[in-house]
């Protein structure tokens, strides 16, 4: 088990340390331009980032490419319902603009803002704002030297990605600034492991984890369930983002139950379904697709079976606080194991609704 990192605050959260890991995700559409408080488009965007956060999402960042961009996140960040962090790269400017608002954290890297007068502008004034910067590395964007000299096997590619956040970092602390926190980011679960725990060994930075261009879904999700269970079971992550080719309520899911995987006290709603097959009488996926984000939204800590025939349901599921299942036109809700309640099927959504509602009730009573 690793030292614990240090500790920074992240608007009204604490990062690192013994505190819980945080999950992470990036808004994937541009922001729109224009964007002021009070504007019509803002409700949407405010909704959909409330929604996020009821599915575990602690902190989200942005893009930020322009001008533009800046000001919107602004308008964003003083009525957001979490953390915002703004990604810059390249223009110091847009750095400086995005902490005139109450910005959670900025994502840069040193080495590619340019003059170092321009990185000592946006230190000083994160450090005047309190505002913690993120130093990124990924490994398709290294330094041309370090690219160079894995290129010619010189260097690994996790030695190189080691030795870029270094790099950065001793640009920062030149500048006596250590309010930073550290992503290092491959495309390999196993190269992500290793540059991880290399850095961990050296570094008490907290560390964001994730695996770059993960993929979609699928394979996605195991990529990033190889590279960050290690890890996180290892003590190393102070936050971590599920980066997939597919919606951000996807990489939140994944990401809760990835943490579950390693502390089952971390779960939150847990989802026991069977796979279907040709003694199906109760169509899984499709009731999934209805309840999942449903489901994933709930803050107890619960157990919810979703089964397709009555073989394995009630039974399979026994230790589950509530389930359904279908036999025939029936539909079946149970709890740990007993049938409580019959219904047709047609009414499973409406009925499994009031009896997850009572259950909740009683948790809460």
């Amino acid at each position: 088990m690793n030292q614990p990192s240090r500790v920074i605050k992240l608007g009204p959260l604490m990062m690192g340390g013994s505190w819980p890991v945080l999950v992470q995700t990036m808004w994937k559409d541009p922001l729109p331009a224009g964007l002021v408080p009070g504007d019509e488009r803002m409700p949407a965007i405010l909704s959909r980032i409330e929604n996020l956060k009821t599915l575990g999402c602690d902190v989200i960042r942005f893009a930020v490419p322009d001008e533009e961009s800046a000001r919107s996140l602004g308008a964003i960040a003083g009525q957001s319902p979490i953390p915002v962090v703004a990604d810059i790269h390249f223009d110091w400017r847009l750095a400086l603009l995005c902490l005139d608002y109450p910005v959670a954290k900025i994502r840069i890297n040193p080495g590619n803002i340019g003059e170092r007068w321009k990185v000592e502008e946006i230190v000083g004034k994160a450090k005047d704002k309190g505002v913690p910067l993120r130093i990124g590395v990924n490994g398709g964007s290294l330094p041309l030297d370090l690219r160079d000299a894995v290129d010619k096997g010189a260097m690994t590619e996790i030695v190189a990605a080691v030795a870029a956040a270094e790099r950065e970092i001793a640009i920062l602390e030149e500048l006596d600034f250590s309010n930073i926190a550290v992503s290092i980011k491959l495309n390999e679960p196993n190269q992500v492991v290793e540059a991880n725990r290399i850095f961990a060994s050296r570094h008490d930075y907290p560390l964001h984890l994730g695996v770059t261009e993960a993929g979609p879904l699928v394979s996605g999700v195991v990529r990033n369930t190889a590279a960050l269970v290690p890890l996180l079971k290892e003590g190393i992550g102070a936050t971590l983002r599920v980066s997939l080719s597919a919606p951000m309520e996807s990489e939140l899911m994944a990401a809760r139950e990835i943490l579950g995987c390693v502390d089952a006290g971390t779960m939150r709603a847990r989802i026991v379904s069977c796979p279907r097959c040709g003694r199906a009488s109760f169509d899984t996926h499709a009731f999934l697709d209805r309840w999942e984000a449903k489901l994933y939204s709930i803050s107890e800590s619960l157990t919810v079976a979703i089964m397709g025939c009555v073989v394995n349901g009630p039974g399979e599921a026994r230790n589950a606080d509530i389930g359904i299942t279908g036999a025939g036109n029936s539909a079946l809700i149970f709890r740990h194991g007993e049938i409580v309640r019959t219904i047709q099927r047609e009414e499973a959504d409406l009925a499994f609704e009031e009896e997850l509602n009572r259950l909740l009730v009683e948790r809460r009573s």
